[in-house]
């Protein structure tokens, strides 16, 4: 049995987990495995496979983890191979025969790079702060699941720019739990609601409807670690280089394209202030 972390951009996909007639990332990956003659053509998964966790439509990934049996050739360049350039395998481990990637996660850790240049993060980092601990999250999650308490080891924050980067590290995550917490937060953090929202999410009694925060996009949302205490990952350099220079393409098509719609902004405005000098 092999784990490997995988790292992927999550925009094009419609989630991590197979879905019926939409592409999904774990489509990308059995795909590939059919290619490379590691899954048959007629299997629905790899013998022993689980996967991490299901990210979101729209969500990335930087160690995403997947198992399996596979032959001693398969390392993660060789997996590269088959991958499209937003999926890519970087780093894998040999781990035991009853090993399960979801199962076994000890925890899991997310980023979600918030966008909010007028945000008070001392009043973000104290939302985060109060949001720690093990606690029942039923009003911050779109899961039916009967037990929703979880315990969320670290919530951090730090300004980078206009860009509120929120951390959170938690045993396990509900459905739309960190969207809904970074939701939450950015309220508190722009003024909009106080403090004691965060206590009343987390009191017993369930919020009214129109107390509930909804989740935000999920496209500034990554997962960037799982941890396996029985597992150690060694980093393949030429797989991580060619995945570095993948996501590096990538990002400076997104730079380029953010300087348009900064220069689209400035420009309008500019155009308003000068018709408004006209008028007067």
């Amino acid at each position: 049995m092999r784990a490997f972390r995988v790292a992927y951009d999550g925009r094009p996909y419609h989630g991590f987990q197979r879905q019926p007639q939409v592409p999904t990332v774990e489509d990308a990956v059995f795909d590939s495995l059919r290619a490379l003659g590691v899954l048959a053509s007629d299997a629905d998964a790899p013998e022993g496979y689980a996967a991490a966790g299901r990210t979101d439509a729209g969500v990335s990934a930087v160690a995403q983890t997947v198992a399996f049996e596979c032959p001693d050739w398969l390392t993660p360049r060789a997996f590269n191979g088959e991958l499209p350039e937003h999926v890519r395998a970087w780093a894998s481990a040999d781990v035991p025969d009853a090993f399960h990637a979801t199962h076994h996660a000890a925890s899991r850790a997310y980023d979600y790079h918030l966008y909010a240049p007028t945000a008070d993060v001392d009043r973000a980092a104290a939302a985060l702060a109060s949001l720690e601990g093990t606690h029942d999250f039923a009003d911050l999650t779109a899961a039916s699941e009967v037990d929703t308490t979880r315990t969320l080891e670290t919530a951090t924050v730090v300004r980078e720019g206009d860009v509120l980067r929120v951390h959170v590290r938690a045993d396990g995550f509900l459905w739309e739990l960190v969207r809904r917490i970074v939701a939450l937060v950015r309220s508190v953090a722009t003024g909009d609601r106080g403090l004691d929202a965060v206590d009343r999410a987390l009191a017993p009694e369930p919020l009214p409807d129109h107390e509930r925060v909804g989740p935000a996009p999920p496209e500034p949302l990554v997962l960037v670690d799982a941890t396996y205490p029985d597992a150690t990952f060694e980093r393949d350099s030429e797989a991580a280089a060619s995945a570095a220079a993948a996501f590096e393409s990538a990002h400076a098509t997104a730079v380029s394209r953010a300087r348009v719609t900064g220069a689209l902004r400035d420009g309008v405005d500019a155009g308003s202030n000068s018709v408004d000098d006209d008028r007067r």
